[in-house]
């Protein structure tokens, strides 16, 4: 009876400290969340809710970080569902494509890190963590490109993946530039018509060409070998992996804004 009186004892003390860890770890998410739900959260900017976070928790760079990681976890989770959605049905992407898409990731964390460095914001928390938040909406991208669509009309071509990341023939097929590519290039160095012309066809551009050449104008400000080496690093993301171009401009935009001065106006507007 002693023996089954301190076992009843030890499993009621374990019990209790199980519960205040699960207790104070929900707790902790609950504070950074404000009480909003992630659902709730994610119906806002990230940057209204880096605002609303601030305004509760004060302006110093850490409650901005801990603000950005709270959004992180909820857009996290949100993949997860939608993955976990996508395998349940079994319309998910195939292990190949899976396996190819983690291979474009670790290809934009390598580039990520150079980037950050060649701009000298690697030392800077608060890039970072931004850095660290847009780069999920690739993996979100992915999987939400399998997501069914209300539009049963549309056949995709023969070997085309569903995702963002084409494989195989139809990635090949994707691989040429879109039709306005190169668009104004040379307009600085034409003159009469020609360069009307030019600059005519630059303002038509469309954001892919546009986001490319402020890619390739970043670049020009480095020093050479700091270009060479993102050049090779960037190459790496989109090279063996051909994307759609909506994929492609979202890894345009991101390198942008890694590589941008934080006193320069954005290229473009956070993406999400």
């Amino acid at each position: 009876m002693r023996i089954v009186a301190i076992l009843l004892a030890f499993s009621a003390t374990l019990a209790a400290q199980t519960h205040h860890v699960a207790r104070t770890t929900a707790s902790h998410a609950s504070a950074d969340q404000l009480g909003m739900t992630c659902s709730e959260i994610l119906q806002t900017s990230s940057s209204d809710w880096v605002t609303k976070y601030m305004a509760a928790k004060g302006s110093e760079q850490a409650a901005t970080i801990r603000a950005l990681a709270a959004y992180g976890n909820c857009y996290d989770r949100r993949t997860d569902e939608l993955a976990a959605k996508l395998a349940r049905t079994g319309k998910g992407p195939s292990p190949g494509e899976r396996a190819n898409f983690q291979n474009v990731e670790k290809a934009i964390k390598a580039f990520t890190t150079k980037a950050l460095a060649e701009a000298q914001t690697a030392a800077d928390p608060v890039k970072a963590a931004y850095a660290g938040l847009y780069e999920k909406e690739f993996r979100y991208e992915f999987y939400e490109a399998y997501e069914p669509k209300p539009s049963p009309d549309i056949v995709k071509p023969a070997g085309e993946a569903s995702s963002g990341v084409k494989t195989g023939a139809a990635a090949k097929s994707k691989a040429a530039p879109d039709s306005n590519e190169g668009a104004g290039g040379n307009a600085a160095e034409q003159t009469g018509p020609a360069a009307a012309n030019a600059e005519a066809t630059a303002k038509n551009a469309g954001p892919l060409t546009l986001a490319k050449n402020q890619f390739g104008a970043l670049l020009g400000d480095l020093p050479d070998n700091q270009m060479h080496d993102l050049h090779e690093s960037f190459g790496e993301i989109l090279g063996p992996n051909s994307a759609t171009p909506r994929m492609q401009l979202l890894v345009y935009q991101y390198a942008i804004f890694l590589l941008e001065s934080p006193t320069d106006k954005p290229f473009s507007p956070p993406p999400f």
